[in-house]
């Protein structure tokens, strides 16, 4: 018996049970990519830095609103309904779970795109720069 099943797996009941709620909670970079190639049905977020930050590197088609400027007055701008995928710099950042949590409070639907900034360059995806949110389809 090995470290790998010496602890039984899981019933598939209670796979799908935890897989099923985690990617209600997130999302990654390919499939945010694909979404914005397709025309996206959700807002995406930069939640983190400063805006010469955004402007020197940021998702094509991302809006950048840090996390501590998210309030329900701020909010207000689209429907309630509007999804939001929220992302920061990466794995070693906290700044789209704060994102996401101000969100929910406010009872905005949202998902958190794991990976951040520091995934998207992983894929090998492009990027935008500049004050403007830029489009993925130009920048691809």
């Amino acid at each position: 018996m090995s470290y790998v099943t010496e602890i039984a797996p899981a019933s598939p009941d209670i796979v799908i049970e935890h897989f099923s709620k985690r990617l209600s909670l997130e999302t990654d970079c390919a499939d945010v990519a694909q979404a914005l190639q397709d025309g996206p049905d959700f807002v995406l977020l930069h939640v983190v830095g400063t805006s010469a930050a955004y402007e020197r590197r940021h998702i094509p088609g991302a809006i950048h609103l840090n996390h501590r400027e998210i309030s329900a007055e701020r909010m207000a701008e689209w429907p309630q309904d509007t999804i939001f995928v929220v992302y920061c710099a990466g794995p070693h950042c906290n700044g789209a779970d704060q994102a996401a949590l101000k969100l929910a409070r406010l009872g905005r639907p949202v998902k958190i795109m794991i990976g951040g900034i520091t995934g998207w360059a992983d894929e090998e995806l492009p990027f935008a720069t500049g004050p403007e949110a830029g489009d993925f389809q130009q920048a691809a």
